[in-house]
C-alpha cells in the first residue's frame, strides 16, 4: 500500500498542537522528532502518514485547511507531503525508534530490536505508527520518572488521554494493582489496547473511550499528559475529586510559561505542588491532594 507521508517543521511548544491536528486524519499515527540540533536548542519535526486511498485528497485537503487555522493562533509553516510505499514507512519509522533508557528503571524497546534486561529493569515494547506517546517526547519521559518515583504496590491508578498507553502501562509494571486508561480518541483506545496486549497487562489495566467524565472513582495516583488548557479546564469538571485524598496528581503537557495558570487552577480545587520536573522548554508537576483532616 502506498502513503502520503506529511511532515510539519515547528516549534518544540507547538509540536503537540500540530500532533493533535494530524491525528484526526492519520490512522497509523504521529510521531513528534527532535531536529538535528536536539529537542531544546532547535526546531523538531512532526512527522504523519495519509493511506493512499480514495479518501487521500479530501483528507489532505483538511490537514492543509486545519493547520492553516492553527496557523492563526500561532506561526505554522507549510506541511511537506511525499509518497512513500510500505516498507519505505516501516522502515522510517524504525529508523526513528531506538532502545531507549528513562529514569533509574523504565526501557522502550521497539519490537525488532533485542533487548536483555537488567535486574530492576522493566521494558515496555512499543512499536511505530502509534498513538501519541512513543517516550520520545520530554513530556512523556517526566511522566515515566514520576511514575517510578510515585507507584506504590497495588495503587489504583488514572491514565487520562492515555495515547499509545506507554503511561498505563509504566504503572501496570510498576506494581499498580488496577489502571483505567481513557482517550477519546477512538485510533488512540485501539493502539493503546494493543499495546497493552503486547506487554501482557491486561488483567491490570483497563483501556475506554471516553473522558473525566467517564472516570468517576477517586484513585491513588492521577496522570494527565495531554495540554496546559484542557488540564486547566479539568479542574472545572472535577479533575481534583478524582485524586484521593492523600492522593497524587501528576499533570505533564505544560511549556514552563503555563505553569503559573496551571498550578493556580490547581491549588483552587485543593492540590498542592510538591515536586517539578523540567525539560528544555517542558514542566511536569506533581501534586498531592490533601487528606481530609488536614
Amino acid at each position: 500500500m502506498e502513503w502520503l507521508e506529511v511532515s510539519v517543521t515547528v516549534k518544540n511548544e507547538t509540536a503537540e498542537a500540530v500532533a493533535e491536528v494530524l491525528s484526526r486524519y492519520a490512522s497509523r499515527g504521529v510521531v513528534i522528532e527532535a531536529g538535528p540540533d536536539g529537542w531544546n536548542t532547535g526546531p523538531v519535526i512532526v512527522r504523519a502518514y495519509l493511506p493512499a486511498d480514495d479518501q487521500l485528497r479530501a483528507n489532505k485537503r483538511r490537514v492543509q485547511e486545519s493547520l492553516w487555522h492553527l496557523g492563526q493562533i500561532q506561526p505554522i509553516p507549510a506541511p511537506a507531503f511525499r509518497p512513500i510505499a510500505e516498507a519505505d514507512w516501516a522502515e522510517a519509522w524504525k529508523k526513528q525508534l531506538k532502545v531507549l533508557h528513562i529514569g533509574q528503571r523504565t526501557v522502550i524497546r521497539p519490537s525488532w530490536l533485542d533487548y536483555t534486561s537488567a535486574p530492576g529493569e522493566i521494558v515496555i515494547q512499543l512499536d511505530p505508527g502509534m498513538a501519541f506517546g512513543t517516550g520520545l517526547h520530554p513530556t512523556t519521559q517526566m511522566c515515566l520518572v514520576a511514575l517510578e518515583e510515585l507507584i506504590r504496590p497495588e495503587a489504583q491508578v488514572l491514565d487520562l488521554g492515555t495515547g499509545s498507553g506507554i503511561l498505563a502501562i509504566s504503572a501496570a509494571k510498576l506494581g499498580a494493582g488496577c489502571v483505567l486508561a481513557v482517550d477519546n480518541d477512538p485510533v488512540a483506545v485501539k493502539t493503546a489496547r494493543g499495546n497493552v496486549k503486547t506487554n501482557k497487562v491486561s488483567e491490570t489495566i483497563s483501556v475506554t473511550s471516553g473522558s473525566l467524565a467517564d472516570a468517576p472513582e477517586s484513585y491513588d495516583l492521577v496522570v494527565v499528559n495531554i495540554l496546559a488548557k484542557v488540564i486547566v479546564e479539568m479542574t472545572q469538571q472535577g479533575l481534583a475529586e478524582r485524586v484521593q485524598p492523600g492522593g497524587t496528581l501528576i499533570a505533564a503537557g505544560i511549556i514552563a510559561d503555563q505553569k503559573p495558570e496551571v498550578v493556580a487552577a490547581l491549588q483552587r480545587k485543593g492540590l498542592t505542588l510538591v515536586k517539578q520536573h523540567q525539560m528544555e522548554d517542558w514542566v511536569c508537576l506533581v501534586t498531592k491532594r490533601h487528606h481530609l483532616s488536614d
